[in-house]
């Protein structure tokens, strides 16, 4: 699909790797909605791109629906969903003190997996309803999970859990959208050099990189972002999951 004159959403856009996506698409040409929890983040980004700043939970039907109700208004039916919100958390099933509280897996569940199926439905439902392009193309979705989906460390449970779901949902999303001509792809990243792991000493990002067997660094968001257009303009490409990581697999702990 040609991301020039698309309107296209990214969730969490207002940092990391949602900022450098958004940021790769307005390049591209595209006209952006910079939906972010954070409100100040979105409207930093989306002035910078000329976007526009969208503050939503994607967790919430009524914040994502009013979201998608601006973009549209402002830009025209939306094509392209790139979603990259999502938290993490580091807390072992059993640690000292007995068994992790449901509420904090909920919380990760709820905002990665659920957060992602929701910004899904919503935007595919719109996308279903638009006018078809070349190809019978009508959009395409790009959900985040992570290779910890598939190398889940110890303490990474609902994080992994959230991904791991998140990494299932393409197949069966692509072949139900399939007759609207809408894909559905998604990108595993590895190590990031996102705004959390900046904060850590730079020692701590040396060891980081060090288990990375080539290049032996930490991933850039623009090279997350080059991933995305990829997998928006290349048609033939589907269902996939592509892991971005450098080759590495990550440790038990």
């Amino acid at each position: 699909m040609q991301i020039e004159g698309a309107t296209a959403l990214v969730t969490g856009g207002g940092s990391g790797l949602g900022e450098a996506t958004a940021r790769m698409l307005a390049s591209a040409g595209a006209k952006v909605g910079v939906l972010d929890l954070n409100e100040g983040a979105a409207t930093r980004v989306a002035s910078e791109i000329d976007g526009i700043a969208l503050p939503a939970d994607v967790t919430s039907e009524a914040d994502v629906t009013t979201a998608l109700d601006r973009l549209e208004a402002a830009f025209g039916p939306l094509r392209i969903l790139v979603s990259c919100a999502g938290i993490g958390t580091a807390k072992r099933i059993v640690g000292r003190d007995g068994p992790m509280a449901l509420a904090d897996f909920q919380k990760v569940i709820t905002v990665n997996l659920v957060g992602t199926f929701n910004a899904m439905r919503l935007a595919a439902a719109r996308m279903a309803e638009s006018e078809p392009l070349e190809d019978n193309a009508r959009g395409v979705i790009v959900n985040t999970a992570s290779v910890a989906a598939f190398d889940g460390q110890i303490g990474q449970a609902a994080y992994a859990a959230s991904k791991g779901g998140i990494t299932s949902l393409a197949l069966p999303a692509a072949r139900e959208f399939a007759r609207f001509g809408v894909r559905v792809n998604t990108i595993a990243p590895g190590i990031f050099l996102t705004p959390l792991l900046a904060e850590l000493p730079e020692d701590a990002q040396a060891s980081l990189a060090a288990g990375i067997p080539y290049p032996a660094r930490l991933g850039a968001p623009a090279e997350f972002a080059d991933a995305v257009r990829f997998c928006i303009e290349n048609q033939y490409l589907n269902a996939e999951v592509i892991r971005l990581d450098g080759g590495t697999r990550l440790a038990p702990k």
